[in-house]
C-alpha cells in the first residue's frame, strides 16, 4: 500500500461543524449558482427544469457530496493521498482532481476580478446610462489591463485567506462570507417580489410545465446539479479530510446541499421577477449578470444603486469562498505530496495561476496565443467544464463502490454505527452502480456538445490528458 510523503507537522482540522459546513457550502456556492443557473432554467423553460434539477441535487448531488466527504475523512488525506494511500494505481483520479483546480483557477480570478471591479463602477455611476451598460463591459474585459489589475487584487484575496489555513483562515471567512450573501440574495429577492408584475416571473420558475421537457432539459438539469455542488474536482474530497471523526457526515452533507440548493433558488428569486417586471430577457453566460442585472437596477431608479452595490458585493462573496477552496486543493496537495510549507504552497501555486490568468484575460481581447483558434480562457472553462469535472466525478464514484470496502465506507459514514443512516444499501448501489452511468452520460454529451459546436480538438486534448496522466500515474 502506498502511502505517499507525509509531512511532520501536525494536520490541521475544522474548528467546529459549523464552520465546516459554512466552508463546504461557500466551496459548492459559486458563480454558477448566481448566474448559471437562472439563465439555464430560463432556456429550459423553467419550472419543469428546476424541479428535474431539485430531483437531481437529492439523488445524485447529494450521494456524490458525500461520497467525496467519505473518501476525505477516512484516509485524512489530500485528493491525490486520498487515492494514493489506498491504491496507487488510482493516483490518476486525485491528479484529475488537483488538474481540474488548477485550471478552473486560471480563469475563475479573472471573472471574480470583474465582479470584484463591478462593485466601485457601480459606485460611480455606471447605471446612470444603462443603454450603454452592455458597450461598458465589452470594453472593460477586451482592455488589457484593467481587468488583470482587478484579478490580481481578488487573487491576493485568496492567498491571504488560503494562507491563514484550514481552521485561522477558510473557516473563518466562511462563517463571516456565507451568511452575508445569504443575507444579500434574500434583501434583493425580496426588492425584486415587491415589483408590479413580479408574479409571473415566480410563475416561470416554479410552475412545471412539461410539454418543454426533452432529453436536452433533463441533460442540462443533471449537468446543473452535478457542476453547481462543486463535485468532481477534489474539493470535497480535501475539506473532507479536514474533518474530525466525531462529525455527523450524513447530517452535514444535507446541510451542504440544502445552502447550496437554497443559493441557487434565491438567485432566480432574485433574478426572474424583476427581469419579467420590466419585460427583459435573460442573457447567455456573463452577460446576465454584468449587463443584464445592471440594466434590471438601473430601472428601479435611486434605490437600484443600493440594490446593484448589494448584488456585486454578493457576486464577489460567491467567487472567493468557491475559490479559496480551489487553491486549497492544489495546496493541501504541494504540502502533503512535496513537503511545502502552507505559505510556501500557496504562493507557488497562486504564482501559476496568476500567470495562467494574464493568458486568460487577455485573450477576451483578442491577445495572446490560441490552440485550434480557441483562446486561453475558452480552453480552460471548455476542458473543465465539459470534461474534467464528470470523468473526475464518474471514476470517483467507481473507486468508492468498486474499489473501497463496503464494510470500511459504512463504518465511515455511519462512526462505527453511532450514527444511523438507514438509507446506506441504497446510497452505496447508487453510487456503485447507476450515479457512474448517468455522469458517464453527462460527460459524453459535454464532449459531443464540444464537438457540435466546432471545439472538437479541445475535446480530444482533454482526453489526451486524462489518458496520459492514467498512465503516468501508474508508473510512478
Amino acid at each position: 500500500m502506498a502511502t505517499g510523503n507525509i509531512t511532520a507537522a501536525p494536520r490541521d482540522n475544522w474548528g467546529s461543524k459549523l464552520g465546516f459546513v459554512m466552508a463546504a457550502a461557500g466551496s459548492a456556492v459559486g458563480l454558477g449558482n448566481i448566474w448559471k443557473f437562472p439563465y439555464t432554467a430560463g432556456e429550459n423553460g423553467g419550472g419543469a427544469f428546476v424541479l428535474i434539477y431539485l430531483a437531481f441535487v437529492i439523488v445524485i448531488g447529494f450521494s456524490v457530496m458525500l461520497t467525496e466527504f467519505a473518501i476525505g475523512r477516512h484516509t485524512s488525506r489530500s485528493v491525490v493521498g486520498s487515492f494514493k494511500s489506498t491504491d496507487k494505481r488510482w493516483s490518476f483520479v486525485g491528479i484529475i482532481g488537483v488538474l481540474s483546480g488548477l485550471l478552473i483557477m486560471g480563469f475563475y480570478p479573472v471573472v471574480g476580478g470583474w465582479a470584484l471591479a463591478y462593485v466601485p463602477k457601480i459606485a460611480t455611476g455606471l447605471l446612470d446610462t444603462p443603454e450603454a451598460i452592455g458597450d461598458s463591459f465589452g470594453g472593460f474585459i477586451s482592455d488589457p489591463v484593467q481587468p488583470l489589475l482587478w484579478m490580481a487584487a481578488y487573487l491576493v484575496l485568496n492567498i491571504v485567506i488560503v494562507s491563514k489555513g484550514i481552521s485561522g483562515g477558510i473557516e473563518k471567512a466562511g462563517k463571516i462570507l456565507m451568511p452575508l450573501l445569504f443575507l444579500i440574495l434574500i434583501v434583493v429577492a425580496v426588492k425584486g417580489l415587491s415589483l408590479p408584475g413580479a408574479g409571473a416571473g415566480l410563475e416561470f420558475l416554479f410552475k412545471p410545465d412539461f410539454s418543454k421537457v426533452d432529453s436536452h432539459v433533463v441533460l442540462a438539469a443533471l449537468g446543473q446539479a452535478f457542476f453547481s455542488l462543486s463535485l468532481g474536482m477534489g474539493a470535497m474530497i480535501t475539506y473532507g479530510s479536514y474533518l474530525k471523526k466525531k462529525e455527523n457526515l450524513v447530517q452535514t452533507t444535507g446541510m451542504v446541499v440544502g445552502m447550496d440548493t437554497a443559493v441557487a433558488l434565491l438567485a432566480g428569486i432574485a433574478m426572474f421577477p424583476a427581469m419579467f417586471a420590466f419585460n427583459m430577457e435573460p442573457a447567455a453566460g456573463p452577460g446576465l449578470v454584468f449587463v443584464v442585472v445592471p440594466q434590471l437596477f438601473a430601472e428601479m431608479g435611486h434605490v437600484g444603486l443600493l440594490f446593484a452595490l448589494m448584488f456585486f458585493v454578493g457576486l464577489t462573496v460567491a467567487a472567493l469562498t468557491s475559490s479559496v477552496s480551489l487553491l486549497e486543493v492544489v495546496v493541501s496537495y504541494l504540502i502533503e505530496e512535496k513537503g511545502m510549507k502552507r505559505v510556501t504552497a500557496v504562493l507557488s501555486a497562486s504564482c501559476v495561476m496568476a500567470a495562467m490568468c494574464v493568458f486568460a484575460s487577455l485573450s477576451l481581447g483578442g491577445v495572446g496565443p490560441k490552440l485550434f483558434d480557441t483562446g486561453v480562457f475558452d480552453i480552460f472553462d471548455l476542458l473543465t467544464d465539459k470534461v474534467f469535472l464528470a470523468v473526475g466525478g464518474m471514476f470517483i464514484c467507481i473507486f468508492a463502490g468498486w474499489r473501497l470496502n463496503r464494510i470500511d465506507l459504512e463504518k465511515e459514514i455511519t462512526n462505527n454505527g453511532k450514527v444511523s443512516f438507514p438509507l446506506f444499501g441504497l446510497w452505496y448501489n447508487l453510487v456503485k452502480y447507476v450515479i457512474p452511468v448517468a455522469v458517464a452520460v453527462v460527460a459524453c454529451a459535454g464532449i459531443l456538445s464540444g464537438f457540435e459546436s466546432g471545439k472538437g480538438a479541445i475535446m480530444i486534448l482533454a482526453l489526451v490528458i486524462i489518458g496520459s496522466t492514467a498512465l503516468i500515474s501508474k508508473k510512478l
